[in-house]
């Protein structure tokens, strides 16, 4: 597989393919318990957030930057000058286990690390790493700051809270205890503009995906995402689904090395660049 580099805007999009899948089967939905708040989602440690920011601030990846950032004209390879500016910070995203109503289940799991890309010229990106430990791996970069701004604005609204995104609808939110903000309009449209509580973003979240969960008969019908060498489109009104996390998030490692074997490619979010990176993949695709 190969390691995507996405353009983003600010319209919604949805993640239709990550890396790895849950265990086969189909994911009983189980009566949506109201209990204690959840457990909090397990931070990574201070190495491998050095690690990933190591990675994310090779040569390797700062020559690749440079060209991503030289797109289109936008400025001379030679003068993007590309650096990591900032803290490294853990991107979570709504857990499958979570919308099915699992006991214990924590509101979002650990997808990847992302660490911030500025250009001499003040464009920005996301450097993506996926690994476990203290290996990881460059296996995306994105456009804009997305990750690691609304990780401070989080951090800002609800100290200690973690930051998650709702990926099919691009709702970037905080959660602590029992308490869930909204961190853009997205998730302001979805929750209120005062947030809301645990228990009712779980009713909601069930209500809208619980019958499209990895192993559902909706992804049996590869609805749900798949892998491919272009990201197919959805028809603006089709159901997003909840993508499964990538096997690299918790423990996993990426393989390959390098940015061998570059090649350009076109995808439905727009220019993409294509590196090779081995097993781990990740692709975006903007809803119109």
């Amino acid at each position: 597989m190969t390691m995507r580099e996405t353009h983003r805007s600010g319209r919604p999009y949805a993640r239709v393919a990550a890396v790895g899948a849950l265990a086969a089967g189909v994911l009983a939905l189980t009566p949506l318990a109201h209990a204690a708040p959840p457990p909090a989602a397990p931070t990574p440690p201070a190495a491998g957030l050095a690690a990933a920011r190591d990675a994310a601030a090779s040569s390797a990846t700062l020559d690749t930057l440079s060209r991503f950032f030289a797109r289109d004209g936008a400025i001379a390879k030679t003068e993007a000058k590309p650096r990591i500016e900032g803290a490294t910070v853990p991107v979570y995203a709504l857990s499958p286990d979570f919308v099915a109503g699992k006991r214990n289940a924590p509101v979002a799991t650990l997808e990847y690390l992302a660490s911030k890309a500025v250009s001499a010229d003040g464009q920005k990106a996301s450097v993506w790493t996926a690994g476990g430990g203290t290996d990881w791996k460059v296996v995306n970069i994105a456009t804009g700051d997305d990750e690691t701004r609304y990780a401070a604005e989080g951090a800002k609204k609800l100290s200690g809270g973690t930051v998650f995104r709702e990926p099919q609808v691009n709702a970037w939110y905080v959660q602590r205890a029992d308490r869930i903000l909204p961190l853009n309009p997205e998730a302001v449209r979805a929750v209120g503009a005062r947030g809301t509580t645990v228990d009712a973003y779980r009713d909601r979240v069930h209500k809208a995906y619980g019958d499209k969960l990895p192993g559902s008969a909706y992804a049996k019908k590869g609805l749900a995402g798949g892998y491919g060498t272009e990201a197919q489109a959805q028809p603006a009104d089709a159901p997003a689904p909840l993508a499964a996390e990538p096997a690299g998030s918790t423990s996993g490692s990426a393989s390959g090395s390098g940015f061998d074997g570059t090649t350009l490619a076109a995808s439905a979010g727009g220019a993409a660049l294509a590196l090779g990176l081995g097993t781990v993949a990740v692709r975006r695709l903007r809803r119109r």
